[in-house]
């Protein structure tokens, strides 16, 4: 079955063109002349990716967006703009509002392809973690119903506790899905300019997310994040 993409615009021609091209591509589109019609249907048939105007009559991409990730079920949804809005600021405002990626017109169609399968197979990596991860979780609930039940396991289960509560500060640091990916990133030595060029972000804009790390971790420079990362499992 092939993944759906949802692409909203006000614009008739760049619907047209972008729905033709992704179509040509094997992906199913269905299009929106405007954010609300666009949050219908996302909520009708729950698309794989969203690609949006900013500037659209009755609800504009931002609150698009933001209602976008107020929903639990579309939270993790990859969100590009296409958009001839492209200063800096708007492209700040962009990301705050949960765009994944910020495309400016006038684009090529090519390299908003390539931005749409590198989502989509970031996305399908998530959920393949996600399933093991259920799989593991059940599999720990078998061994700490052991381990209670043996006072030989008892010393086994004490760590097992130790690591849930780890897990527990871990998710108090309240890190973004995109913080977390700058955090991989930066973690295997790479620069600013490198991290903004996999993950398609001005340097600035990663300078941004790196210093939001700094400050929910705690730490004072990328050595001594990179450590904090790596102790509490944050990388691999």
């Amino acid at each position: 079955m092939p993944l759906t993409i949802l692409v909203a615009d006000d614009d008739l021609g760049t619907r047209l063109s972008i729905s033709d091209y992704l179509g040509a591509n094997g992906y199913l589109v269905i299009a929106a002349e405007n954010g609300q019609e666009a949050l219908r249907l996302v909520d009708e048939y729950q698309p794989h990716l969203v690609i949006t105007d900013i500037t659209m009559p009755q609800m504009d991409g931002y609150e698009l967006v933001s209602r976008i990730r107020q929903r639990p079920t579309s939270r993790l949804l990859p969100v590009v703009f296409l958009t001839a809005r492209n200063d800096t600021q708007e492209r700040i405002r962009g990301y705050q509002a949960g765009c994944d990626v910020y495309l400016s017109k006038p684009f090529e169609l090519q390299e908003l392809g390539a931005v749409v399968r590198n989502l989509l197979e970031r996305l399908q990596l998530i959920e393949l973690e996600w399933r093991f991860a259920r799989g593991d979780a059940a599999r720990r609930d078998a061994e700490q119903t052991e381990a209670r039940s043996s006072p030989s396991g008892r010393n086994e289960y004490q760590s097992i506790a130790q690591h849930a509560a780890l897990s527990v500060a871990v998710a108090a640091l309240n890190l973004t899905q995109r913080e977390r990916e700058v955090l991989k990133i930066l973690s295997d030595g790479h620069s600013n300019m490198q991290i903004g060029e996999s993950l398609h972000l001005s340097p600035r804009t990663v300078e941004k997310y790196v210093s939001s790390l700094l400050r929910k971790t705690d730490t004072s420079n990328r050595a001594e994040l990179v450590r904090f990362a790596m102790d509490h499992h944050l990388v691999e």
